[in-house]
């Protein structure tokens, strides 16, 4: 059956961030409809009296694992009791994937489960909620997509003692294929529609905002390197950047259009040195498009990229497993060479700011594992595509890259590592769009931050100002018609309109539109009702001897008589002498 993935994109306003539907569903393949609970989106304005979160750092595990790497893997702890998973972050994914058992049929090593990074047994989870198998519709294009079992579980970041978020009802997948040797956590915030529910499901990452246990929906991540240093691991902040890992730059991308490609970058080149005289060869014919995507290792190039690159290294293409595998002799070569791959990224095909990302021969020196192949083999992580739609920069760039995602304000940032041994970590918050308070987080006044966050804040300060400014318009508007509502007419002393009474006591009238003690205030009520004609007697609360009637009842048809709402408050009309109303018309004069 074709499943296909359920997404959600956010799209930014000025002040407030609303997530717009993408009509996919997540089919179930069982044919069968599960309700189990529904997740609760919860939601928290934005008060001067609310402190900002600061970003927060997930913590990497102490291994360096996958069948195709090695790579620097995430802690994670699912369900309750909570069990250690070791996770792989996932810029495509929206949701986190676990291994379960079945993951390590019969004839697999005997230490698979801990080769893939411990298994997720959702029946030993006292919060494991079920929902139904689905197809996880992620790399389809790259015919990478498997099935999961998914459900609802809690959901804590990093391990024991951590002190990580931990949230309640996140969707969790359980997943045995091997096409995705470790278990994913996914950091794209768009919510998933399952055929199983009516409303879309919230993602981990909007979780995390919607509950304030990070400023904005927006994060960092580079893949690490073993092959600096003494093994640099890699880092993830949600929320936030660490300066220390990059090479500030002020080229700032937009999101694509096609919310499953959105961090669309164009490589206007790509190149390295000639082996013989040291010159630059280009490996690639024309500028072109490609996705980055940590979710999996390979480059996939065009072909004629591809040969560029075997005539530029001596690779040679494995038909059967599909892999560019590398033999000791080669393998010795390639290190002596020491040759560089340089990708210089732009927003366009030609001119304009670039930044150039350069991979020295380590970053590709990776191994392939079981059950790629039987034994372990060296392999030079480059795929050939077969079309644009799977030109793809994986897990292998994102060693030298650093990547900064801002879901709020719909842009990114690629930049160069920057390799400092013992570096400390500097994290910084980027702050949401609608933050009107500075977050809390162990930055600087001095610290960088990537251009497209900067102009988002000038353009937010910019709005807001307009808003205050038409605020106190309106105000002023306000206030100068209830003081022309209060000016009287006459500021003479007369007896009350229509009175037939000789002994009636005067009523002072206000002079010059001045309200004091003496003179009679309009008491405002909170609307004002347009006067109809009544065809039925009508009881007023009115607090007044009107014309004489104590009865409180007057006959609708009188002419220039208004309709007086029973829920008037009782006014106590100041003045030196109690004044008797003859008219109901007199009163309603005076509420003009």
């Amino acid at each position: 059956m074709k499943v296909r993935a359920a997404v959600y994109f956010g799209l930014s306003s000025l002040f407030a961030r609303q997530i717009s539907a993408d009509p996919v569903r997540l089919i179930a393949l069982d044919g069968e409809i599960h309700q189990p609970e529904r997740a609760a989106v919860v939601e928290r304005r934005q008060t001067a009296n609310v402190t900002i979160p600061a970003p927060v750092v997930v913590a990497t595990s102490p291994y360096w694992e996958g069948n195709d790497g090695p790579w620097s893997s995430f802690a994670f702890q699912i369900g309750k009791p909570a069990q250690n998973v070791r996770l792989f972050p996932a810029t495509a994914a929206t949701n986190t994937w676990a291994v379960i058992s079945q993951g390590c049929p019969d004839g697999s090593p005997a230490n698979c489960q801990a080769l893939r990074g411990s298994f997720f047994n959702s029946n030993q989870s006292l919060t494991w909620v079920p929902n139904s198998i689905f197809g996880t519709s992620l790399e389809v294009n790259l015919g990478m997509e498997i099935n999961g079992q998914f459900g609802f579980d809690t959901l804590t970041l990093g391990w024991q003692g951590d002190n990580g978020p931990t949230l309640e009802h996140s969707i969790v997948a359980g997943i045995a294929a091997d096409t995705y040797w470790l278990g994913l956590f996914g950091l794209n915030p768009r919510p998933t529609n399952f055929t199983t529910f009516n409303n879309p499901q919230v993602s981990y990452m909007q979780q995390l905002k919607n509950t304030n246990k990070i400023p904005s929906v927006s994060w960092s991540y580079t893949a690490g390197a073993p092959y600096r240093f003494s093994k640099v691991f890699g880092s993830l902040v949600l929320g936030g950047y660490d300066t220390s890992r990059f090479a500030t730059n002020n080229l700032s991308f937009p999101f694509y259009e096609d919310i499953q490609r959105d961090l669309l970058v164009t490589i206007q080149s790509i190149s390295t040195t000639s082996a013989s005289d040291g010159s630059t060869v280009s490996l690639l014919s024309a500028p072109m498009t490609a996705f980055i995507d940590s979710t999996v290792p390979y480059m996939w190039l065009p072909l004629d990229a591809c040969q560029k690159f075997e005539n530029a290294f001596g690779l040679v293409w494995n038909v059967t497993k599909k892999l560019y595998l590398v033999n000791d002799t080669l393998h010795s070569t390639l290190l002596a060479r020491n040759a560089s791959v340089t990708f210089t990224l732009g927003t366009k095909s030609t001119g304009g700011p670039t930044v150039d990302i350069v991979l020295p021969y380590g970053a590709f020196d990776l191994i392939a594992q079981y059950p790629l192949v039987a034994n372990d083999t060296r392999y030079f992580p480059l795929k050939r595509a077969t079309n644009d739609t799977q030109y793809t920069l994986g897990r292998t760039f994102l060693q030298e890259a650093y990547l900064i995602a801002d879901y709020e304000r719909l842009n990114f940032t690629v930049a160069p590592c920057a390799w400092h041994e013992n570096a400390v970590q500097h994290i910084v918050a980027i702050p949401s769009v609608n933050s009107t308070t500075s977050p809390s987080s162990n930055s600087s006044p001095g610290s960088s931050f990537p251009a497209g966050a900067i102009a988002g804040v000038v353009v937010g300060i910019v709005v807001l100002i307009a808003l205050v400014a038409l605020v106190l318009f309106c105000l002023r508007r306000k206030r100068a018609k209830k003081r022309k509502a209060a000016e009287l007419e006459d500021t003479s002393w007369s007896r009350p309109n229509g009175s037939d009474h000789s002994d009636a006591k005067l009523v002072p009238t206000a002079v010059d539109g001045e309200l004091d003690s003496g003179a009679v205030h309009e008491m405002f009520a909170p609307h004002k009702q347009a006067y109809h004609e009544m065809h039925a007697p009508y009881k007023t609360d009115l607090p007044a001897e009107m014309g004489g009637n104590g009865s409180g009842y007057f006959e609708g048809n009188v002419p220039g008589r208004t309709e007086v709402e029973g829920s008037t408050p009782v006014f106590e009309m100041p003045g030196s002498e109690a004044h008797e109303m003859t008219t109901l018309s007199q009163f309603s004069q005076r509420g003009r």
